[in-house]
């Protein structure tokens, strides 16, 4: 089935950034659409990536352009203590390769093989563990690790250490790392040892380093949330697929 949208603009735009900027394709993936001849303005195959839409032009995505962008796959897996989310040194296990039929959860028709280009979207530590997107979707990927981003993401975490008001008030605001001062932070303590921590960025091991500054030693560390998105009730290891509407709401936000 073919994608149709009309540009509402008051002004001529590159269709690749209006695509990207409606959230139907990724910049890259929109010029690949348009080398391929499968992108049509008024009836017309446009050839140029530098091709401008005029205001109340409409844009025909046809099928073989609309299946392509549908096969992208964005998985959530819930990501154990032990496995890395990036690269992996010698001797580790990526997080990729733990995307198997054998632990998915729910209902699946199709699967990652050789040629999926399943990227980690953000970082989640070795020795942290919980909700780690990973996907194939270039707007996706910037809405939620893009300079512009503003997405809450949430962890739930264990710390050794005494906790008392003043190093809540460090925690929410004021450290900073590698010279540069971190974006204030929500910090609730939840229990004698227990914290929530929400976060609108993510710096390399940010909340164990800040603990560290606050002489709170990390036990665990558990990621719930990233925007709207909730790790809920997929088991520890296992994945599954993101539904469109999780999606559509992570990139309006």
């Amino acid at each position: 089935m073919s994608v149709t949208k009309t540009y509402d603009g008051d002004e001529p735009v590159r269709v690749n950034k209006w695509l990207a900027q409606s959230g139907v394709c990724s910049r890259r993936e929109a010029d690949s659409l348009i080398a391929d001849g499968l992108v049509k303005i008024e009836g017309v195959t446009i050839t140029s990536a530098g091709h401008k839409i005029e205001p109340g032009q409409t844009l025909t995505l046809d099928q073989g352009g609309a299946a392509a962008l549908d096969a992208r796959m964005t998985i959530l897996y819930h990501k154990p203590v032990g496995i890395v989310s990036g690269q992996p040194e010698p001797g580790e296990t990526p997080a990729i390769r733990m995307i198997r039929r054998a632990n998915v959860f729910g209902p699946a028709d199709v699967y990652p093989d050789q040629n999926s280009k399943l990227a980690p979207v953000g970082r989640l530590d070795k020795d942290s563990r919980g909700l780690l997107i990973l996907s194939e979707d270039g707007v996706l990927a910037k809405a939620i690790i893009g300079p512009e981003s503003d997405l809450e993401k949430e962890y739930r975490v264990v710390v050794r250490g005494h906790i008392f008001e003043e190093k809540l008030k460090w925690l929410r605001h004021g450290l900073e790392l590698d010279g540069r001062k971190l974006k204030p932070a929500k910090v609730i303590q939840t229990g004698d040892q227990a914290l929530t921590f929400i976060l609108k960025e993510g710096r390399n091991r940010q909340i164990r380093r800040m603990c560290d500054m606050c002489e709170l030693r990390v036990v665990d560390l558990y990621r719930v949330r990233i925007g709207n998105l909730r790790i809920g009730n997929l088991p520890e290891g296992q994945w599954r697929f993101i539904t469109p509407e999780e999606r559509t709401a992570l990139i309006k936000a």
